[in-house]
């Protein structure tokens, strides 16, 4: 039997990859999700918030084998009852889900959302990446037409250019439907086939599994070897071509800088036709380019979750705690943040037990304040008033109690006036 240690103590932290949120750190994220929901709106998307765990089959089912996510990356348990559940690795197989359970092909189409949340991979944490994340994603369910793809990438630049970025541009392929993928993904096995033996074992094994995946390597021999592979533009049918062409024509209209990029796949495979990357230029360490935000056309992804046809969508995910991180972000204030603008004080038991209601009076006509109620000494609660640089304080005291009265002291020329509670909301509307 193993004997515990009684005298090792255990370590109080949050787990590896994961963190505590408080202080400018929140309100920045708080700050960009408000600018980033206020962009989407304007673009006509509306709210929907998905369950963090989901049926792991909703992600094994719809990512696909082969993949990162899928093979090594996902949290999983099994309930009391029985069922495997998964934390979402990403929101757009259960945004799919919900627009399935819920009936959403009913309505008229298509139907646009934004979500904003976690998402958990067990991920090697590094800079800017950790296995608990936050994502904004913007998609277009019930389209297939070339401008609801313009649109999420329009809206999912405008959302970066509002939180500071300057300098981006777009990585963009298409990969094709279900009527010329099959012909390109037998091309690229064939040339793969024809270099296997300078390929590293991770990538073989994708060569059995999900060849798409080695243009997406990150193996240096797999690099150079790319360099030559077939891309996926040469092999599309007219249809696909015509969808693309017309990408293209919407971007360059918006004036927006891309570079076709032929090994660009994502690495989802729910993917088809159109996917992309939107880089900060300068965005990384040593200024080294930065993908800030990814996405593609998923047309196929409603099938393998359940639904009877296929349901035709578009959409974005963008890196929140990659923005966050970044020196250009504008951190950006949340709107329902106020700085106190009267600290309140309170003296002996009498005063203390009304002090509640004084402050909800304050609430009502929407004066911000600071507060020591736990404290009982006027000086220990005017230091605070006075590190806090809090423009007025209010002083209610036994006599103020009983009088219905508060004392209203300018902290900057310590000049005060009484004030009776029923005149106070008209007298503090007048300070500036």
């Amino acid at each position: 039997m193993k004997k515990i240690n009684k005298n090792k103590t255990t370590e109080i932290a949050s787990p590896k990859g994961m963190r505590d949120l408080m202080n400018e750190d929140y309100y920045r994220f708080q700050g960009f999700f408000e600018k980033a929901q206020e962009v989407a709106v304007y673009y006509g998307f509306k709210p929907l918030d998905t369950p963090i765990m989901e049926k792991e089959e909703v992600f094994t089912g719809s990512i696909g084998s082969g993949t990162d996510i899928v093979d090594k990356e996902m949290y999983t348990l099994k309930t009391k009852g029985g069922d495997r559940l998964a934390l979402r690795p990403e929101h757009t197989a259960a945004l799919v889900r919900a627009y399935i359970e819920h009936g959403m092909q009913n309505m008229p189409q298509p139907v646009m959302f934004y979500q904003y949340g976690p998402i958990f991979r067990h991920d090697k944490p590094q800079r800017g990446r950790y296995r608990q994340f936050w994502q904004f994603d913007l998609d277009v369910l019930g389209n297939e037409k070339s401008i609801m793809d313009a649109l999420v990438i329009k809206a999912g630049i405008s959302i970066l250019e509002e939180a500071g970025a300057t300098n981006l541009t777009i990585d963009i392929n298409s990969i094709g439907d279900k009527e010329c993928r099959n012909g390109y993904l037998r091309e690229l096995t064939s040339y793969y086939r024809k270099h296997i033996s300078n390929l590293p074992a991770i990538d073989r094994e994708r060569l059995k599994t999900n060849p798409l995946r080695i243009l997406d390597s990150k193996e240096e021999k797999t690099k150079e070897i790319n360099e030559g592979a077939p891309d996926a533009i040469s092999s599309l049918c007219t249809s696909c071509k015509k969808h693309f062409k017309e990408v293209l024509e919407y971007l360059e209209e918006m004036d927006i800088d891309y570079n076709i990029n032929k090994n660009l796949v994502r690495g989802l495979s729910y993917y088809t036709r159109t996917v992309f990357e939107i880089i900060e230029q300068e965005g990384g360490e040593d200024g080294a380019p930065l993908a800030l935000a990814g996405g593609g056309r998923y047309d196929y992804l409603a099938r393998h979750i359940g639904s009877k046809k296929d349901i035709p969508a578009v959409g974005i995910s963008i890196g929140v705690d990659r923005i966050i991180a970044s020196t250009w972000y504008k951190k950006l204030t949340p709107r329902i943040l106020k700085k106190p603008k009267i600290y309140f004080i309170q003296l002996g038991p009498e005063a203390k037990l009304k002090s509640l209601n004084i402050i909800e009076i304050l609430r009502k006509i929407h004066i911000p304040i600071a507060q020591s109620l736990s404290k009982d000494s006027l000086g220990s609660q005017l230091a605070i008033a006075e590190k806090l640089s809090i423009p007025y304080a209010i002083i209610f005291g036994l006599k103020e109690a009983i009088d219905n009265s508060v004392i209203v002291r300018n902290m900057e020329n310590r000049s005060q006036e009484t004030v009776k509670l029923v005149n106070l909301p008209e007298y503090l509307k007048e300070l500036k």
